[in-house]
């Protein structure tokens, strides 16, 4: 029976995504693992793994296609001997687009953007899991629904296959619901729309018709625009800004970038002030752990690790890849893995869970001798770390008027989660591993 191919959600939230290149033809045999296609979310270009063994029977959705909605048939694979001709009819019947939807039908029987692993050939919902987990659950006989994910966002990967094959890492059965449960039909309120601003029309009126030219947003410009809008909305902000003496953490830095040790030819680590403040920024989380915390309507998420994101411009936007358990990480490891992942970003190349997520953030515009400013609060995280430049500048030490190398940072707190008192406390213990940074190697 032919197998149809549907639009994957390489990330819990996606819900469209651009078909970008198919890298096989119809008529080409597939094996489990073959990488059939390449999809561009706003923020990242995946390949797509084949998990089922056939003939590309039928491309559905053509390369090139925007806006394909997750679950969407794009393709069909047969077994051998099936007839390739009549698999794409069924394909197309299952899956309808929403736009073909009775009108009247509730919004519960629109197809759910839920999230589901990037390997796609599926004739039906599959557990939100990584290409090789898929696969070596397939080559072990295991059934994915019966897997618990440990990875971000509960992920199925590869070590909880390895665990299921030993018995352990299975799902609990969900509890029957209490018979005296709240009626399902009971509506919630809506919530208030986002004010959005004049429309493009009045925008254009300002201004004379062959005074611009009219770039369409992509949809990364998109995300950026509404997450953001979203967090200014929402996001009640709190700002705390101190000043911290660098020279001692400039000397610290050149001294461990000299005793590199060499690593085919070159050193083995170049240390960057940026990777200084994630370890620094990790560790003062640590120090207080009432701020390393997310905000939830009913609960408090305080979290176990210092996941730090770091933004980092790219072209049409910025992304922000995240330094897992930076506090436990080495400054040579932070700075190669920030070296890495800061490359990829700039490809494209990165894995949703390599971005999504995070405890805190860091945007540093240092580098481009940017003073002070402050950074908005990305939601789940409560904080944000704004950088500025490390500058000389004139201070009073001991009663006497010295020079000293010195960088401004602001902390942006979610006011609902970190108080201002504990964003000082947060800010402080920072400032102390900036200005004492041998307390880092420890």
């Amino acid at each position: 029976m032919p197998t149809n191919i549907l639009m994957p959600a390489l990330s819990p939230t996606m819900e469209k995504g651009n078909l970008a290149k198919w890298l096989k033809k119809e008529g080409d045999t597939i094996k489990s693992g073959d990488i059939i296609a390449e999809i561009e979310t706003d923020k990242a270009t995946m390949e797509v793994e084949a998990v089922d063994e056939g003939i590309l029977a039928k491309i559905v959705v053509p390369e090139g296609t925007a806006d394909v909605a997750v679950n969407e048939v794009i393709g069909v694979i047969a077994a051998e001997g099936e007839d390739a001709s009549a698999a794409a009819a069924p394909a197309k019947a299952e899956t309808p687009k929403a736009a073909e939807a009775p009108k009247a039908a509730p919004a519960a029987a629109a197809p759910a953007a839920a999230p589901a692993a990037a390997p796609v050939a599926s004739s039906g919902e599959r557990p939100f899991a990584s290409p090789l987990a898929r696969r070596l659950a397939k080559e072990a006989g295991l059934d994915l629904a019966k897997v618990q994910g440990s990875g971000p966002h509960g992920r199925i990967v590869e070590k909880d296959i390895e665990v299921a094959k030993t018995g352990g890492g299975a799902k609990a059965a969900p509890a029957a619901a209490p018979a005296t449960a709240a009626p399902a039909s009971a509506p919630k309120p809506a919530a208030a729309p986002l004010a959005t601003g004049p429309s493009d029309e009045q925008v254009k009126k300002l201004f004379a018709a062959d005074s611009y030219e009219e770039v369409p947003h992509d949809g990364m410009r998109k995300t950026i625009a509404r997450r953001l809008l979203e967090a200014k909305q929402t996001v009640p902000h709190f700002y705390v800004t101190v000043d911290c003496e660098l020279d001692a953490l400039l000397k610290l830095r050149g001294e461990l970038n000299a005793a590199a040790p060499e690593k085919d030819g070159k050193p083995a680590y170049k240390l960057s002030v940026n990777d200084m403040v994630i370890k620094a920024l990790a560790l003062a989380l640590k120090a207080v752990p009432d701020a390393n915390v997310s905000w939830t309507e009913n609960a408090m998420l305080k979290h176990k690790h210092a996941d730090v994101g770091v933004a980092v411009s790219i072209p049409g936007g910025l992304i922000t890849p995240i330094i897992r358990d930076a506090c436990h990480k080495s400054l040579s490891q932070i700075s190669n893995e920030m070296k890495d992942m800061a490359a990829r970003a700039k490809a494209r190349k990165l894995k949703p869970e390599e971005y999504q997520g995070g405890t805190t953030a860091v945007s540093n515009l240092g580098m481009f001798g940017v003073k002070d400013f402050a950074a908005i609060v990305n939601p789940p995280h409560a904080t944000i770390l704004a950088v500025g430049a490390g500058e000389q500048r004139a201070v009073v030490k001991g009663g006497q008027l010295a020079v000293a190398t010195v960088m401004s940072v602001t902390l942006s707190t979610d006011h609902r989660a970190v108080d201002g008192a504990l964003g000082a406390e947060l800010l402080a213990a920072f400032k102390g591993y900036i200005e004492k940074p041998m307390a880092m190697l420890v």
